[in-house]
């Protein structure tokens, strides 16, 4: 059967690194609140005028770099988003414009925090079908336009990033054996709406909105839902998570990744953990953490990987893959 292997990995984080420290002058916070509550001592902002697409390109052209691919070889763009460029045309297709990719398809997927699964397994069942070869699956932000800087219980927690894959279709045995994407699961539930949304869009208000959430509320679902999901995907696959080589969890908080892996039985040295520098950067977050284990050494050939993410919507999905 088809596998969509992973060949490339790259990221790109904006310049401008905001501390806890900084924001303690801006808002009623200290250092220790925000640690003590999420995990999270710094975060990178974009600068004044540099975009979404921006931060993606950026990325893709480093995992281009690490895949040793041309940028023309990509015949399928998929792009993880809640923060575009323009309300239309897709980012993805800026991005292709940047690479000198005039063929194919690019497209955004939005499904926030948890886009980037979506996005995964959105260019995976593409390439299982047949239907291209080489794809580019990025998730990228701008979080820091859409927050409230006034609103202490969110403006600590969200960041900029962006993050990217190259998967290439490859023939497979059709086993756990398999390098590749071995199995993905997506779930959404729009009864949770007003627990993590932006009060704004085109048709409702016509203004961009700011990003509301009831911090308590999601972090209990989180963990729930999340554990779910990694039980679920295990099972798909008749695996057992002391199987599992490195869970990636999204980065939303520290609390939710300790309490996600200590209902699953991990321990946290199987756990890639970035929030504490990166803070919470949505649809790049999985993609961010994931690129800098494999940079650093930790996510070797051969290793079984666990991707993980809940966002608005609700929504939330898992991937697994065979590094």
């Amino acid at each position: 059967m088809i596998r969509s292997v992973v060949i490339g990995c790259g990221s790109y984080l904006p310049e401008r690194i905001l501390t806890n420290a900084e924001l303690a002058t801006m808002v009623d916070t200290t250092d220790e609140w925000i640690v003590e509550r999420s995990g999270i001592r710094q975060r990178h902002i974009a600068a004044e005028g540099e975009k979404t697409s921006d931060l993606a390109i950026k990325a893709a052209e480093r995992a281009i770099a690490h895949a040793g691919i041309q940028a023309s070889d990509i015949d399928l763009i998929v792009l993880a988003t809640a923060t575009p460029d323009e309300t239309f045309p897709a980012t993805a297709c800026r991005v292709q414009h940047a690479l000198g990719i005039t063929s194919g398809a690019a497209f955004d997927v939005q499904a926030v925090c948890s886009g980037f699964v979506f996005a995964m397994a959105t260019a995976d069942n593409f390439l299982k079908a047949g239907q291209f070869k080489t794809a580019l699956v990025i998730g990228a932000e701008t979080f820091s336009r859409i927050i409230d800087w006034t609103d202490r219980t969110t403006c600590v927690l969200f960041a900029d990033g962006a993050g990217a894959l190259i998967l290439r279709a490859e023939e497979g045995a059709g086993d756990t054996m398999d390098r590749g994407v071995l199995t993905t699961h997506l779930h959404s539930d729009g009864r949770y709406h007003d627990m993590l949304y932006v009060d704004g869009g085109p048709s409702s208000t016509q203004t961009t909105g700011h990003l509301k959430m009831l911090g308590k509320e999601v972090f209990r679902h989180a963990v729930v839902n999340l554990s779910d999901v990694v039980k679920e995907t295990l099972a798909a696959v008749n695996m057992t998570a002391d199987q599992i080589d490195w869970l990636v969890p999204h980065q939303a908080n520290k609390r939710i990744i300790d309490g996600t892996a200590k209902k699953l039985g991990m321990g946290t040295e199987k756990v890639v953990l970035t929030v504490d520098h990166h803070g919470n950067t949505s649809a790049a977050s999985v993609p961010l953490a994931l690129c800098e284990a494999v940079a650093d050494g930790r996510i070797k050939r051969g290793d079984v990987v666990l991707m993980e993410a809940m966002g608005g919507g609700f929504t939330w999905g898992s991937a697994l893959v065979r590094w």
